[in-house]
Order: C-alpha cells, then structure tokens, then sequence
C-alpha cells in the first residue's frame, strides 16, 4: 500500500456512492450483489445523517459504517437482518429509539490491519454516548465458522474463540472492542454461506445513558463531599451543640457542598452533665436527645440545602441500645441507619447491642453507603452494599488511638479499590477529660478513590490535617467509577469469581 498522508473520519455523501459501492464488491467478494444500492443510502443520509460515515486514506473510502436508530424493545432476541431493516427498507428507523443498531461496516481488504474498524466503532459509541441512547448492537457475523461446522456447536465455537482456542479476527476484534456476546441467532443474515446462517448479537451499553424523566431533578454526576472533623470540647446544652453543628453545615454548605459528614459520636460532649452517673446510665441518658437532634439536622438539611449524614449517636430501641444515625437529605426525608458490629468496648462499658439493618440509599447524587467506624472493617458490607450500586461509601468514626485510627483508614482505602467507589471518613479530635470512657481522640478525615489512572496514584483524593478542627471539601466523579467498571486496568467487581463463591444477604 502506498504511503499514508491522512486519515480522515466524514459523513457520508451521496456523491461517494459509486466509489462506496466498489468498496463493498471488493469486501463482500464470497457474497455476489452484497452492496447496497443508491436509493437505499440515499434513504439512510436523509433519515439519518450522523449514522453514516466512511474513513478515507488519502482521500480514497477504506472503510464505511452505516446504522439506525430502533426502539429495541419492539424486537426479540431472535431478529434478523431482515426483521431490524424492516425488509431493507429501513421504516423501522426511529429518532425516539433507545439503541443504536448497526447495519454494516467493513474495511476494504487493502487496508485492513490500520485498526480503522475500531475508528468506526469509537465514532458510534461517541455517537451514542452523545445522543444519550441506552448502546449499540449488531449482528455480528462469524464467517470461520464454516472451519468447525462438522465438529463445533457455534456455542461451543464462540466458547473457543473467547477462551483463544480458535482464532476468529472478526470476532475478537468485535470482542476487543468492548462489544458482549448475547445470543446466537440462527438465519440471521440471507446468503451468509460462510458463517452458516449463523450470526451473534453483540452489544455496547452506554454507561453514561440516563433514562429520560419527567421530573425535574437530576442524579448530578460531580458530587462534592464535605467533611466535619469535628473537635470534642464541653457544651453547656444541646442548643449550644448545635449551633455548632449548625456553624459547619453553613460553612460546608456555603462552600455549595451536596453531602455534610459528622463523625460518630459527635455529641458525646453532652455526657459530661451526667458523669455522676455510671457509664451505661450516662450513655442512655444521652441516647434522650437523639429524636430532638436528628430533628433538628433534618431543618438544617432543608435550610442549608445539603444532605447531611449524622454521624451516629445513641438510641434506645425496645430497651436495647444500638449506635444508629441519620441521611437528613435537602428533600425533606429522612431514613436511619446501625451500627451492625459494635467493638467489645461498647458492648462491655455500655451495653450495646449490634443492629440488622444494611441498605444502600438513594439520594440526588446516586446511591449511597453508609458504615459506622468498626463496620468498614468488614470488607462484607461494603461488597453487598456495592451489589446494589453504591457510588459513595460514608464512614463516620470515633478512634481514641493512632493504631485505632489505621485500622479505619487502611479498611476504608481497601473498601474504594475492592468496590470500585468512593469512601469518606470523618472522626473527631480532641479530648473530654468530663466525660468517662472517651477521655481522648485521634482523626484525619479523608476520601479515598480506587487506585487507577483516572484517579490520584495513591488512592487518596484529599485529606485533612491530623488532629486539627477542620472541614474538608472533595469533588468525586460518579462517571470516573462507570469507565473503570468498563475499562479500567483491573476490574474488581466484575472479574469476581462468582463460579467458586458468592455473597448474599440474609433474607
């Protein structure tokens, strides 16, 4: 071949049309009239103009792409080229269709080994990604397969292909480029000796689709995180605790942060009226404010329009005694959550009891998780909470020690790259020499992010200064978590081997 001056990615236009119809005789050369004629391209620019295009070298068509817009839902799995081109007409082209289905693309034979078909197909992910459409699919043909035939089910072979048992080029190459085998589908395409009749429906979904609503509000996709490190010094009455409270939620607020974290504990500082008491009386004395503040952040979440996650405080529930918080989201609602293991700490000086409830919660920023300190410790909860979509993992926490300290913040770090989400921490500093049995604290708040390219190199995305009274802003980026679900270098959840174990929930 000639030496390349460019390369040129353009629409197509009908004044290509004698040359594209040489280009497909010279592709399609085991298929005899496999091109399509000039009223039929005609039809596909007309409808659809941004679905058609051909890469030129040196201003010569090397290879072309053509495709429609189809409500996919109208079609079962078991369609053919016929059926999706409504009989080469193309009347089942719709502009309100969720899929982008394609209906050709090849490389002219003299230019094959340029990777120009991955060109083709980045161009109708951009496309579809940009039309906001749910993915592509096609019928992918399998023209090796005539090799195997007498000896190999095409279940069998694809299996084979997949494994790099058998070499198929098209095939891995519609592999490579991130498309998924769904089906076979048998006389799929008329004439197609080569392949058996036989093609597979390959499949590109659109991480980034969002399904079209009626409502006004949006899932924000860059969500900023504002963190309270929150110092422990002595309060006269509640209202004096929250208008501290309320000093930071304004000041993370201001700062026009979507989420506001407080440690757990944080109200420990109003124990100190009842140090008289034995510790487990002066804990559940404690647990009767619990109902007037969360209350009280819920106004503060809808006044200062931020989602404000509690942190955790004592509650008395049919007598027993659980470490539980709040999401007081801007909305209005309100949804509690527990603390599942509590440390022999709070079960020996108070009595706690661990809870039953693991949820993941939806929110105006995506679904989020929420674990009280000692619970990100168990990488079990975190992994069913990303089973169900979590982006964001909250850990609100209360360490007295350094080595306390990095028991939370190696979990919690351990919790982003395992589950392929973000994961903030919030403690407290300081000390309450009044208050028996949380004499000291030692934190630096922190949000971490999985370790890969899209990311900081060492998994951390900010942290505060250790030990100091303190806010921390963080802006994350859900779609940042949807590549590397898709693309990125490791991919934790879906290369699970779910053959060999698996992970549920209790019902």
């Amino acid at each position: 071949m000639e030496e390349i001056e460019n390369i040129e990615l353009a629409y197509l236009s009908l004044d290509d049309y004698d040359e594209l119809k040489e280009a497909m005789i010279a592709s399609y050369a085991s298929m005899p009239d496999a091109y399509w004629r000039e009223f039929q391209i005609k039809k596909l620019i007309d409808m659809f103009p941004e679905g058609q295009v051909v890469i030129k070298v040196n201003n010569q068509i090397a290879g072309c792409a053509l495709s429609i817009i189809v409500d996919y839902d109208k079609f079962d799995d078991n369609h053919t080229y016929k059926d999706i081109t409504g009989n080469y007409t193309f009347n089942t082209h719709t502009p309100n269709g969720d899929i982008i289905y394609g209906i050709e693309i090849f490389i002219k034979p003299e230019f094959r080994g340029l990777r120009l078909g991955r060109r083709l197909y980045d161009y109708r992910k951009e496309l579809c990604e940009r039309l906001n459409l749910r993915g592509l699919a096609f019928g992918g043909r399998i023209p090796n397969y005539k090799k195997y035939a007498d000896t190999l089910s095409p279940k069998e072979y694809i299996g084979k292909v997949r494994s790099k048992e058998i070499n198929d080029p098209v095939l891995n190459f519609q592999i490579s480029n991130d498309f998924h085998p769904t089906r076979i589908i048998k006389n799929y395409l008329e004439g197609d000796a080569d392949s058996k009749d036989y093609a597979v429906l390959l499949e590109w979904d659109n991480i980034y689709y969002e399904k079209q609503t009626k409502q006004a509000a949006i899932i924000k996709k860059i969500v900023r995180l504002g963190l309270i490190q929150w110092q422990m010094r002595l309060y006269k009455d509640l209202d004096e605790l929250m208008h501290q409270a309320e000093f930071f939620v304004d000041a993370v607020s201001g700062y026009r942060s979507d989420f506001a974290l407080f440690p757990e504990f944080f109200n420990a500082p109003l124990m100190a009226e009842n140090n008289h008491m034995s510790t487990p009386d002066a804990i559940r004395e404690l647990a009767k404010h619990t109902a007037e503040i969360v209350s009280r952040f819920s106004k503060l979440a809808i006044s200062y329009n931020i989602n404000i996650i509690t942190g955790s405080m004592p509650e008395m529930v049919n007598d027993k005694l659980y470490n539980v918080g709040y999401l007081c989201r801007r909305d209005g609602t309100s949804e509690r959550y527990e603390k599942l293991h509590v440390t022999p700490d709070e079960a020996k000086v108070w009595g706690m009891v661990g809870g039953s409830k693991l949820q993941t919660f939806d929110t105006d920023c995506g679904k989020i998780g929420i674990l009280i300190c000692y619970d990100s410790e168990f990488p079990e909860l975190s992994r069913l909470l990303a089973d169900e979509g979590m982006d964001i993992l909250f850990v609100p926490f209360l360490t007295d020690t350094q080595n306390g300290y990095s028991r939370v913040r190696h979990c919690a770090q351990a919790r982003a790259i395992e589950n392929e989400c973000y994961v903030a921490i919030a403690g407290s500093v300081g000390n309450l020499p009044n208050v028996e049995n949380m004499d000291i604290q030692y934190a630096q708040s922190m949000v971490f992010t999985p370790c890969d390219f899209a990311f900081p190199t060492n998994g951390i995305k900010a942290e505060a200064t250790p030990n100091t009274e303190m806010i921390l802003i963080a802006d994350v980026d859900i779609d940042l978590l949807r590549e590397l679900n898709q693309f990125g270098s490791v991919k934790n959840l879906k290369d699970r081997r779910k053959d060999i174990f698996e992970l549920r929930k209790q019902p």
